[in-house]
């Protein structure tokens, strides 16, 4: 069953990068919020006259937690969707939304190792499944979130993964910068996981983000010598 259309409250608004924002939104009209981490919502905003040319998809980027959550926008110059969030939506303003909806969600069991690889605002959905983890204490073996960006100034939770790095058994947190010289990991994400992937040993790959990122990966994890349905990914843009 599709969701049903509610309207949701900004409560917050926080600069994360220079072109990326948190929005915290409140639904006045649900005491609880229930999702799996890993799903979206969908906003119904006022840029188009066509209903369905209206709708914009995003991540949420928190974990369940009453009747308030987190989205992670970035903004495109272009975009209609985000030229009105960026610029027309404040504190107290009202947005129509529905969800959650989305199988991009972590397996029933993680008795295999997990890499997380992403690019931009593509982590949002892996902090919604590492809070999950950290919080509800899930059996897991490794996990590895990997994450590539430009420069340092576009990290995104950069410090909150550093410290689910020392409190999160078995988590280990990897970023590369395309764009900027420094002593850590340079260029994309791939080498990485290829690295830590030299073993075989038995791994669930899961991938947000552009879709050039996605489709190279998706060829290199195959090519190493893993399953089809070893991978799975979430496409942005």
């Amino acid at each position: 069953m599709v969701p049903q259309w509610q309207p949701g409250i900004v409560t917050k608004i926080e600069q994360a990068t220079h072109t990326t924002r948190r929005f915290w939104i409140e639904l006045p009209e649900s005491p609880s919020f229930t999702f799996k981490p890993g799903q979206f919502v969908t906003l119904d905003l006022p840029i188009h006259e066509q209903r369905n040319k209206r709708w914009r998809s995003y991540s949420i980027a928190s974990m369940p937690d009453g009747n308030t959550f987190e989205l992670l926008i970035v903004y495109l110059p272009t975009g209609l969707a985000s030229e009105y969030l960026f610029n027309k939506v404040e504190v107290g303003s009202t947005l129509t939304l529905r969800g959650p909806q989305g199988v991009f969600v972590l397996p029933e069991t993680l008795d295999k190792d997990l890499f997380m690889i992403c690019t931009g605002t593509g982590i949002a959905p892996f902090r919604s499944m590492l809070q999950h983890i950290s919080a509800n204490n899930i059996p897991h073996k490794q996990i590895h979130l990997i994450f590539g960006t430009r420069t340092h100034g576009d990290l995104l939770y950069a410090d909150e993964m550093k410290v689910l790095e020392n409190t999160l058994p078995d988590f280990h947190y990897y970023y590369t910068l395309s764009r900027e010289q420094w002593d850590g990991h340079m260029g994309y994400v791939h080498p990485i996981y290829e690295r830590l992937c030299s073993g075989r040993q038995p791994a669930t790959f899961m991938l947000c983000g552009w879709k050039a990122m996605i489709d190279e990966a998706r060829q290199r994890i195959l090519a190493i010598g893993y399953d089809k349905k070893d991978v799975h990914s979430e496409l942005y843009g």
